[in-house]
């Protein structure tokens, strides 16, 4: 794996995918402790595309009931 922005982008759209359809954040493909650098950089922007589409969902889910 090439730790790069495209990487990192595909990484991060990986993980909203898994938030669309149902996955907890710890259902991760990637481990964050491991020793190899591309375990945890995977781990790090899988996690971040699922919070990203978390906090997008949270925030459309607050606004279509008015708070």
């Amino acid at each position: 794996m090439l730790l790069n922005r495209q990487t990192s982008l595909a990484l991060a759209k990986e993980g909203k995918s898994a938030y669309a359809v149902g996955d907890p954040a710890d259902a991760c493909p990637y481990d964050e402790y491991s020793a190899d650098p591309e375990q945890q950089f995977g781990a790090r922007y899988w996690r971040q595309g699922w919070l990203a589409a978390r906090t997008a969902a949270e925030a459309e889910q607050g606004a279509s009931t008015g708070q």
